[in-house]
């Protein structure tokens, strides 16, 4: 990662959640929040909670006396996501995975939606969620796989590389898609101790009314907006123009329908 790679700050956040959020977390926000619909009591912390996306989809499909702690490093997303969010039995928190404030055998799950790429040390960040977890208490957390197969991310990322030839912008390839061999992160996750480790890959697709939409998702709802503007602020307009054209002409005017793909891994502590 490069230092921009984690600084989701100004407009970032809303822009995130608003149009990325329908476009590409939601339904895999759905798919997490199904895979622990039959928890009907205890406490779940969520890592990474970003704008509150996966938080919302718990709430939606979990009885309230299952406790929700949400928390993110980022304290922008999490005020967007309590802004979003009202619910007595969420909490909020300011906190870095890799560094848990909390006791020994605290939450029966542990979930994160799309954050483990952004972790320096994932081992660290792994470990730390089996310390929190009850003995049985479950992982769960997903990954996006190769940008190739998510299709909007990767056209978007020939056309901002276009504008800047001698120093692409690779943000969404290096960190968010950067992060997919499964065999790798299983192992990772059953070096510190975890049991019945394994891992799904979900395909769904992306839609939206214009072939706009995504292009102004990633390249202004991302941390690839920092790397454009750190190159020449004047020229976001014109990279978000440039994403729109490929997926114009790869999927029409719209609406325009992409593959994305993703790989969920559970584990049990």
């Amino acid at each position: 990662m490069t230092k921009t790679d984690t600084i989701f700050a100004g407009s970032i956040p809303a822009i995130y959640d608003q149009v990325l959020g329908p476009l590409i977390f939601e339904p895999y926000a759905d798919d997490l929040a199904q895979r622990l619909s039959g928890l009907s009591a205890g406490r779940i912390l969520e890592t990474a909670a970003g704008s509150g996306i996966v938080t919302r989809a718990l709430i939606r499909s979990l009885p309230a006396s299952v406790g929700i702690v949400a928390t993110d490093l980022n304290q922008p997303m999490l005020d967007r996501a309590a802004a979003q969010t009202a619910a007595s039995h969420v909490t909020w928190q300011k906190v870095d995975a890799q560094a848990l404030p909390f006791p020994d055998a605290t939450f029966d799950v542990v979930v994160c939606q799309f954050g483990v790429m952004f972790f320096p040390d994932k081992q660290k960040a792994y470990a730390e969620a089996r310390r929190v977890l009850k003995p049985g208490g479950r992982f769960i957390f997903n990954v996006w796989d190769r940008i190739e197969d998510n299709e909007f991310a990767d056209e978007v990322t020939a056309a901002v590389a276009e504008m800047f030839p001698d120093n692409p912008p690779l943000f969404l390839a290096r960190t968010p898609h950067g992060y997919h061999d499964k065999a790798a992160i299983l192992d990772a996750v059953r070096s510190v101790g975890f049991a019945h480790v394994a891992a799904d890959t979900v395909t769904r697709r992306s839609v939206a009314p214009t072939c706009r939409e995504p292009a102004i998702g990633y390249c202004q709802g991302t941390p690839l907006r920092n790397e454009i503007e750190a190159r020449d602020p004047s020229r976001l307009a014109a990279a978000t123009e440039a994403g729109a054209a490929r997926i114009r002409a790869r999927f029409g005017n719209g609406p325009v329908d992409g593959k994305i793909q993703a790989h969920v891994i559970t584990a049990v502590r």
